[in-house]
């Protein structure tokens, strides 16, 4: 199994310098970087350091997945995060333990042994909320159903219809905002009963850059994503 780092940045030249040097470069098959139109010479640092860059056309972290897919080279996806909110050092147990037999592996912000160091009142009762209805609904059995931390078949895209506007728009149009798939790519796992593993990982506070979040409507969305697939999707 071939494993695709794919590292979606925005305006993250501190967090870049700081973090990627602690990433070496033989614990994966590519290191891919997918870029929102920064302007802070993140994506010339990138280049500056050899990684294969991809500049996203249309906003969102949606559209940066799908425009980076078609240069993805392996057959699995480890997604992180730069900004000092993933822990480089977990990139080999996360890929081992996918190669393990998995179809995904995701590194746990809120297993037991791990702590959030990033979280504030709101983001923890959002995550708390959102994993526990994902459970309960989905019949997952996740600690963690939304960090961006995470391995997976590459395959599991097409096969969950990932890739497809329609499994968004809804939510999207409705609260008028582009979500991530993070949060589907979970509720469909557990809906498939696909074989899913966490390990624990503390989530450290940002290294510079700024927070991305929307928080209400990113929030409004999801939830409106967990109750919708209940009637859904198989």
């Amino acid at each position: 199994m071939k494993v695709t780092l794919l590292i979606p940045t925005l305006n993250e030249i501190t967090g870049m310098k700081t973090i990627m040097p602690k990433v070496a470069k033989d614990w994966c098959d590519q290191i891919l970087i997918v870029d929102g139109q920064s302007t802070d010479g993140t994506i010339e640092y990138s280049r500056q350091m050899g990684y294969e860059v991809v500049v996203q056309k249309k906003k969102g972290m949606r559209h940066a997945y799908m425009e980076a897919l078609p240069h993805v080279k392996g057959d699995a996806i480890l997604t992180f995060s730069p900004d000092g909110n993933s822990i480089p050092e977990l990139i080999p147990e996360c890929i081992a333990k996918l190669k393990e037999g998995h179809d995904m592996v995701i590194v746990s912000r809120y297993k037991a042994g791990a702590k959030s160091y990033d979280d504030d009142v709101v983001t923890a009762f959002g995550n708390k909320l959102f994993t526990t209805l994902i459970n309960l609904l989905h019949k997952g059995h996740y600690t963690d159903a939304m960090v961006i931390y995470r391995a997976y078949r590459k395959s599991l895209i097409s096969e969950l219809d990932l890739d497809k506007d329609a499994s968004y728009e809804k939510e999207e149009k409705l609260f008028k905002t582009t979500v991530s798939w993070e949060p589907l790519l979970s509720i469909r796992c557990a809906k498939r009963r696909l074989k899913v593993a966490e390990i624990p990982g503390d989530e450290p506070a940002r290294d510079g850059g700024e927070r991305k979040l929307q928080v209400l409507r990113w929030g409004a969305a999801y939830l409106f994503e967990i109750f919708r697939e209940v009637f859904i999707w198989k």
